[in-house]
C-alpha cells in the first residue's frame, strides 16, 4: 500500500489527487515564486505524470530536485522534509481504529479551507503587491545620473551626453513595466519624465524640433500622472523653447502663457516668462508685453530668492537672475532697444564671463554684436570681433541657438559686406558652419 505522507494528506484535502489538477496548481505556484524570487528559471518547471505518482504515493528514496522542493514549499507552506515524511495526525482509518481500540478519542481534522481562504495564498498575494523590481539604491542611481548630466551639460554638450540620458530613460521605462509599490512607482514616473525632458532640451540644441516636441510631450504626460507640477512646468518651458527656435512663435507664447496661468507664483514661471514669453513677444514687436513679462520674472526671482549668478541652462532648478537678464537682452535685441541691450549686457558681463558656459558667453556676444549694428552709428569692427569670438567660444560643439544667432548676425551685416571685418566674419562663419552638426542645423532650419 502507498505510504501516507503529509503531502498526500494535503493534496487530498485540496482535491488535487489527479495529475491534471496538481500540475495546474504547481505550475501557477512556480510562476508566482519565479516573480517573487526574481528567478525566471522556476517559471518553466513542470511535473510529469510519473513524478506526480511517485510523490503522491510516497515512493521516494531521496527528496526531489532543489527547485522542485522550493515550488512545493511555496505551494503547500511546509518544508519538504515534513511533506514527504509519514503522517501521524490520526487522519487515516487505521489510526482511527487503533485509537478506538485503546479507548482514545479520535481528533477530527479541521475542514479544508477554500483556496481563496488559504493563509499562505493571502501572504503570498501581499508579497506580490508590495514586491518591487526597483530598490532605493536603483532610484538614487537614476536620480544622480540625471543630476550628473545636467551639471556637465554646458561643458560636454548634447552629443556626448545624449546616450547616457537615453540609457536612464530606457532603464526607467523598463522598470515601470514591472511591479512596484506606489511610492516607488511615483518616483520612477518622476525620473522617467525628467529623463525625457533632458532629451527634449538636447534635441532643441541639436536642431531636431520634432523630436524635442515628442520628448517634451512625454515628460508633461508622465509628470501630470503623478501631479509633479515642478517637472510639468519645466517641460512646458522646454516645449516653448523648442517652438521658439522652430519659428513657431505664437505657439511658443501660448504654451508658456498657459503654463504660467496654471501656477503664476511658481518658481518655474521665471523661466516661462523670461525664456518662453519675453523673447517671443520681442519677435512680435510687443514692447509693453515684453516689459511686463520681464518685470514679472524679476519679481518672482526676488520672491523665491533665486541665485544671482548664471544657473545652468538645462537645470531643473529655477532660473538665476543673471540668466533671466540674459534672456531679457535677447528680447530687447528683437525690439531694437539698443541702449537697453548694452546696459543689461554690461550688468551681467562679469557673471557671464566667469561662468563655465561657453554657449552663454557666445550668445551674449552675438546679442551685443547685433545691437552694435542696430545703433544709429553702427560699430562694425567691434560687432564683427564679438561675432568671431562667439564662434571660437562655441568651437566644435555648436548648438542651434548659437547657429541661428550667428547666421542672423551674418545676414544683418550684409549692407557692409565689403567691409574687411564683415568679410573676415563671413569667412569664419562659413568655416564654422561647415561642421556636420551645424550643417544638420542648417538643414533643419531650412
Amino acid at each position: 500500500m502507498p505510504r501516507t505522507t503529509l503531502l498526500r494528506q494535503l493534496l487530498q484535502q485540496r482535491h488535487l489527487t489527479t495529475h491534471e489538477a496538481f500540475a495546474a496548481q504547481y505550475e501557477r505556484a512556480a510562476v508566482r515564486l519565479a516573480e517573487l524570487d526574481r528567478d525566471p528559471r522556476l517559471a518553466s518547471l513542470q511535473v510529469s505524470p510519473r513524478q506526480f505518482d511517485r510523490w503522491y504515493g510516497g515512493e521516494l528514496l531521496t527528496l526531489p530536485r532543489p527547485d522542485a522542493c522550493r515550488v512545493l514549499e511555496h505551494m503547500l507552506g511546509r518544508p519538504v522534509s515534513e511533506l514527504f515524511s509519514t503522517a501521524y495526525d490520526g487522519d487515516s482509518a487505521h489510526d482511527r481504529d487503533e485509537e478506538s481500540s485503546t479507548g482514545q478519542q479520535a481528533t477530527s481534522a479541521p475542514p479544508p479551507r477554500e483556496d481563496d481562504e488559504n493563509p499562505l495564498d493571502i501572504v503570498t498575494r501581499t508579497r506580490q503587491l508590495t514586491a518591487s523590481n526597483a530598490d532605493d539604491a536603483t532610484l538614487a542611481f537614476l536620480d544622480s545620473s540625471l543630476e550628473g548630466i545636467a551639471s556637465r551639460y554646458e561643458q560636454d554638450g548634447p552629443y556626448a551626453l545624449r546616450p547616457q540620458a537615453r540609457q536612464v530613460r530606457q532603464l526607467a521605462h523598463t522598470l515601470l513595466d514591472g511591479r512596484q509599490p506606489p511610492r516607488t512607482r511615483r518616483e520612477l514616473f518622476r525620473l522617467a519624465a525628467r529623463a525625457s525632458g533632458l532629451l527634449g532640451y538636447m534635441a532643441v540644441n541639436t536642431g531636431d524640433f520634432a523630436l524635442s516636441e515628442a520628448y517634451c510631450t512625454e515628460a508633461r504626460e508622465l509628470s501630470r500622472e503623478i501631479d509633479d507640477l515642478d517637472t510639468d512646468l519645466w517641460a512646458c518651458g522646454t516645449l516653448s523653447f523648442s517652438l521658439y527656435y522652430a519659428g513657431r512663435y505664437d505657439e511658443a507664447d501660448a504654451c508658456a502663457a498657459a503654463a504660467v496661468e496654471r501656477a503664476p507664483r511658481h518658481a518655474q514661471c521665471i523661466r516661462l516668462l523670461a525664456n518662453g514669453r519675453a523673447r517671443v513677444l520681442g519677435k512680435t514687436g510687443d514692447r509693453r508685453a515684453v516689459e511686463q513679462a520681464i518685470g514679472q520674472a524679476l519679481r518672482l526671482s526676488d520672491l523665491h530668492e533665486v541665485p544671482v549668478g548664471l544657473t545652468s541652462c538645462i537645470s531643473f532648478e529655477p532660473y538665476g537672475r543673471a540668466r533671466t537678464l540674459a534672456n531679457a537682452v535677447t528680447s530687447h535685441v528683437a525690439l531694437r532697444n539698443t541702449a537697453q541691450v548694452l546696459r543689461d549686457a554690461e550688468h551681467i558681463d562679469d557673471m557671464v564671463e566667469h561662468s563655465t558656459s561657453s554657449w552663454s558667453r557666445s550668445l551674449v556676444r552675438l546679442d551685443v554684436a547685433t545691437a552694435l549694428l542696430q545703433q544709429r552709428t553702427p560699430d562694425i569692427d567691434h560687432a564683427m570681433a564679438l561675432g568671431r569670438e562667439a564662434l571660437r567660444l562655441c568651437g566644435d560643439t555648436p548648438i542651434s541657438s548659437v547657429y541661428q544667432r550667428s547666421r542672423d548676425l551674418h545676414e544683418q551685416a550684409g549692407p557692409w559686406r565689403d567691409h574687411p571685418a564683415v568679410r573676415d566674419y563671413g569667412d569664419e562663419f562659413r568655416t564654422w558652419s561647415s561642421q556636420p552638426a551645424a550643417l544638420a542645423m542648417a538643414s533643419s532650419a531650412s
